[in-house]
């Protein structure tokens, strides 16, 4: 065997190339003090965080809830968002404060592409059922050697390889997965799931679970889900979180339960009313009620 061919060979064995590929897990993060994604940052010390949902193409709006928020929940499974509007108003503010993450449809290659291309440090993959679609997940949101990205013309590096930091070299770490876990099918599977190499965030998409499940959130059976997953996601070693964030206070999971869609600022600033009512920070996005 020609060295050229040896190379390529142990490549493919490793998993390098070809449809041998496994993945291989990210390296534990020496120092998390050094992340620039300061979502992912305050997850590693043990904290709670929480966003706002931007579902429409604004700016202005955008800039300003991101001053108090610890990140942004760009929703672009439930609303008409496209790359080029997350782009705009990422570039826009890339420093006021939240970290920008993206709901994606569900976990395609060109999606999580997009989607890191144009800056994004996190990215939310919903209706996870399987081990299948949660390496989907993982996979194209890194680079080499953990996973499969592929180098691209986008933001990214302009916005967050500044102060002699280089991108490439960094964004793994400070990439954060998180995957939606929805169905009792999912439930079933929490455990494979939560232990996929690449996966940080197992969150209950509280809503959905009920609607697929058919039980109210204030059944038994409901709890015996959530807390299944919640026992697995631990067991794996990864972080938990609940889409709803009413959970995160004064319910037997609250304490563990660290990433949340929505709930209150980090600074006690509080959204403008609408249509004269103030905004409930623990509801969930409009559409998505129970």
């Amino acid at each position: 065997m020609g060295r050229l061919s040896a190379v390529l060979f142990g490549l493919m064995m490793a998993g390098g190339v070809g449809v041998g590929w496994a993945q291989n897990p990210p390296p534990a993060i020496q120092d998390p003090s050094k992340l620039y994604n300061t979502v992912k940052r305050k997850l590693l010390a043990g904290k709670q965080v929480f966003s706002f949902t931007q579902m429409k193409a604004d700016v202005k709006q955008y800039c300003e809830y991101a001053k108090h928020y610890d990140f942004a929940w760009f929703e672009m499974q439930h609303s008409t968002l496209e790359f080029r509007d997350v782009e705009k108003m990422i570039a826009a503010c890339p420093y006021a404060g939240a970290t920008p993450m993206v709901r994606l449809p569900d976990a395609q290659e060109w999606h999580i592409q997009h989607a890191t291309d144009i800056g994004a440090l996190g990215v939310v993959v919903p209706t996870v059922d399987d081990v299948e679609r949660a390496r989907e997940a993982a996979k194209w949101a890194r680079f080499p050697p953990v996973g499969r990205r592929s180098m691209g013309a986008g933001q990214a590096p302009m916005l967050w390889g500044i102060h002699g930091i280089n991108y490439r070299q960094t964004i793994n770490d400070n990439m954060l997965v998180v995957i939606m876990i929805e169905t009792p099918t999912g439930v079933a599977n929490a455990y494979d799931i939560a232990s996929v190499p690449g996966i940080d965030v197992v969150i209950i998409g509280n809503n959905d679970l009920s609607s697929f499940s058919g039980y109210p959130q204030d059944d038994d059976r409901y709890q015996q889900m959530v807390k299944k997953v919640h026992d697995d996601t631990l067991r794996a070693g990864k972080i938990f979180g609940q889409a709803n964030a009413k959970y995160a206070f004064g319910y037997a999971l609250s304490k563990d339960s660290k990433f949340f869609q929505n709930g209150p600022s980090n600074d006690g600033w509080k959204p403008p009313a609408q249509n004269g009512k103030p905004m409930n920070q623990l509801a969930p996005p409009k559409g998505e009620q129970e």
